[in-house]
């Protein structure tokens, strides 16, 4: 049986992204899969360093109960799955933050750090789907914009933490969307099959 970390990072219980969260459970419900649910905004989830966190940073130490409790899930799960809106091309600060934080230094957290650049400890996650939406179409992010979903966060920064393979999946042009194509949209989302 798979287990898996849902990170969802939304502020607003109606919006399109929270339907995407219902329908990635229902999807996890139907399977056998067990999941742990990280809300960042529901936990209000601080996603910057105090002083405190930041003296503490190098020994891998925090004294932050949640970067605990959030570094935990990910060490003991084969796969992760992020719902997140894009806004001004890139992560919200809020999720920025949580790799900030959360992203441990030191044998067995979450990387170390050698000569050679930065390797990966949360081997384990296996697979990662970076679920999102944006005002601007898909085609736009991917083309004129550098694809910096895939390129950088999918790429870099969730490969540099150990995942092995990402997958995005964008709805792009959420803001003149039709509600059927936000209903086939979900519709796949609830049925389709994640792989970790």
């Amino acid at each position: 049986m798979s287990r898996v970390t849902i990170i969802y990072c939304h502020p607003y219980t109606k919006s399109f992204n929270h339907a995407v969260l219902e329908s990635v459970i229902a999807n996890m419900n139907g399977s056998s899969t067990t999941f742990e649910l990280l809300d960042l905004h529901a936990d209000q989830f601080q996603p910057y360093y105090d002083a405190e966190e930041l003296r503490l940073f190098h020994t891998g130490e925090t004294h932050d109960p949640l970067v605990r409790r959030y570094l935990a899930a990910l060490q003991h799960s084969d796969g992760l799955i992020i719902i997140t809106p894009i806004w001004w091309n890139g992560i919200p600060g809020m999720l920025k933050g949580f790799i900030d934080k959360v992203m441990k230094e030191g044998e067995g957290l979450s990387h170390t750090v050698t000569k050679t650049g930065i390797h990966g400890c949360l081997t384990n996650l296996k697979h990662a789907y970076v679920l999102t939406t944006s005002t601007s179409p898909t085609a736009y992010y991917r083309f004129l914009l550098g694809n910096g979903i895939r390129r950088i966060f999918i790429n870099k920064t969730l490969k540099q933490i150990g995942v092995r393979r990402g997958t995005w999946i964008n709805l792009g042009g959420i803001s003149s969307s039709s509600t059927q194509k936000r209903l086939r949209h979900l519709e796949r989302i609830r049925t389709m099959r994640f792989k970790f």
